[in-house]
């Protein structure tokens, strides 16, 4: 039975990473079928096509680095044995930085609740990320209640409640334009009365200013640990795939002031630049948690290190 997860997990990653794989995987084995040793033309190639996927300058020089090393150090010469080594050291780049199959969410022993607190800019798929987790951890057996503390987008409350009628869990809303963290606050006290076990909040991805909105996301953070000490435990920044390099920017603006403790890309079925994802972990020093990989409610994957990148090679 569990062969048949592992085949499963495999199967929808290789899937949504199908434009990923084509565009750099697939370019990199094309441009090595036209030469049978490794050279410096043949690594410069490679390192191009790193660059044009999205994988960032600092993580494709990390990976360039680390195969001249590795051919240098281990006699490697045929081109065939490239790709392996490029497999390789991709696979370590996100081991390095986190991404082991233990750093997916789990629910622990205590406390409870737990709670998940979402940020992210407008438009990455934030509330469709919440809705989706919201549903595996209904699936589980665990009683949800979201938060709907982005009081600031007029429509945000009303895109949340769909996805919460959709996952089968409890949703607590003010009217628009209320305090979100005061929103935050009454989300956790009801879950907790309730005994609930996960508490998931919602807040927004644009105030006046950016300053305004990080001050915000500061504020409902000690609102909830004032409620409940070490509030929020978990921390998720969404980010859209399809912005590549962008994506980064996004997230640094948000990984001080949130205090991130992992990433969700979403998207990453209509995207050739899945590269982002070595980019992310690179960089951030920070795992990422689910990868979005469709439409469905249960196209949102725990991120799962070996098979992104046995996907990733097809």
């Amino acid at each position: 039975m569990k062969r048949m997860g592992i085949e499963t997990t495999f199967q929808k990653f290789r899937l949504g990473l199908r434009k990923t794989r084509e565009s750099l995987i697939g370019k990199v084995q094309r441009a090595l079928r036209a030469k049978s040793v490794i050279d410096d033309e043949v690594l410069e190639t490679v390192e191009e096509i790193l660059l044009a996927g999205d994988v960032g300058s600092a993580t494709t020089g990390l990976l360039i680095a680390n195969i001249k090393k590795r051919i240098r150090d281990e006699k490697y010469a045929s081109t065939e044995e490239l790709t392996g080594l490029l497999h390789d050291e991709i696979a370590r780049i996100l081991h390095v930085n986190g991404n082991r199959e233990t750093d997916r969410i789990a629910l622990p022993a205590s406390p409870r609740p737990f709670v998940i607190m979402v940020v992210g800019v407008n438009g990455v798929g934030k509330t469709t990320t919440i809705g989706k987790l919201a549903f595996r951890f209904r699936r589980a057996g665990h009683r949800v209640v979201l938060g709907g503390a982005d009081t600031f987008r007029a429509a945000a409350n009303e895109q949340l409640e769909i996805w919460a009628q959709r996952a089968g869990v409890e949703l607590i809303r003010q009217a628009h334009g209320a305090d979100p963290a005061s929103v935050a606050f009454d989300t956790l006290s009801s879950a907790v009365a309730k005994k609930a076990d996960v508490v998931i909040i919602d807040t927004a991805g644009r105030l006046h200013t950016k300053v305004n909105l990080m001050e915000e996301l500061k504020k409902i953070r000690r609102v909830l640990d004032k409620k409940l000490s070490g509030a929020p435990h978990e921390i998720l920044l969404v980010l859209d795939a399809n912005t590549g390099q962008n994506a980064l920017q996004q997230a640094r603006q948000f990984v001080d002031a949130a205090n991130v403790t992992g990433i969700v890309l979403t998207k990453l079925d209509g995207t050739a630049k899945g590269g982002i994802v070595l980019a992310v972990s690179h960089e951030l020093k920070i795992p990422v948690k689910y990868i979005g990989l469709g439409e469905q409610m249960d196209d949102l994957q725990p991120f799962d290190r070996k098979a992104f990148v046995d996907a990733l090679f097809g």
